[in-house]
């Protein structure tokens, strides 16, 4: 049975503070956080002020997008949110703003391409059109062997090194397709 969510509220309301607080113990997705993770995110809560761990939103969605192979689900975001205390929406909002977060699986080799103006001028269609080619997908797909995924970016900052990409946390700039081969072979 599905409550609505002024159904919900009256329950909530007629509920004693003990059948509340059991009610949401019963839907807690903090399971889903390990310790390691629950004391990485604690590091980055402390350097804000106690009614504040919002702002410890990004670095919690990256912690916890890490330890999940590099991507969120809905229930990661959910718990996140519990964790800070903050509505899931507000979590669910970062994440679906950056593009540095990932709703879905991807490579273990995510291939980050700027197409950004300064990039395009400087030959990133090329470069986009090469990674297609050599990788046998677009973008936002991932290799058969799980590998390598492709995705677009709009601006990774840093115009005066265009064409460029990135891959985890490493930029590679003045792209031509011969660097782009030798990069992928080191990674192969």
């Amino acid at each position: 049975m599905t409550l609505s969510s002024k159904d919900a509220q009256t329950l909530s309301a007629t509920q004693s503070p003990a059948q509340s607080k059991k009610a949401k113990a019963a839907n807690s997705k903090l399971d889903l956080l390990s310790q390691n993770v629950c004391a990485e995110i604690d590091q980055w809560l402390a350097k804000y002020p106690a009614d504040w761990s919002i702002s410890a939103s990004m670095p919690a969605l990256r912690i916890v997008q890490d330890s999940n192979g590099g991507y969120l689900t809905t229930d990661l975001m959910d718990a996140i949110a519990e964790y800070l205390d903050v509505p899931a929406i507000s979590i669910y909002e970062v994440a679906t703003f950056y593009s540095m977060y990932e709703l879905k699986p991807v490579g273990r080799h995510k291939i980050c391409v700027c197409t950004n103006i300064s990039c395009m001028l400087c030959g990133s269609d090329e470069i986009v059109s090469h990674l297609k080619s050599k990788l046998g997908i677009g973008f936002g797909e991932m290799t058969g062997d799980g590998k390598f995924s492709l995705k677009e970016v709009e601006c990774l900052a840093a115009c005066g090194g265009a064409p460029m990409m990135q891959i985890g946390r490493e930029y590679y700039e003045n792209l031509t397709t011969e660097k782009v081969d030798e990069i992928l072979n080191k990674l192969a």
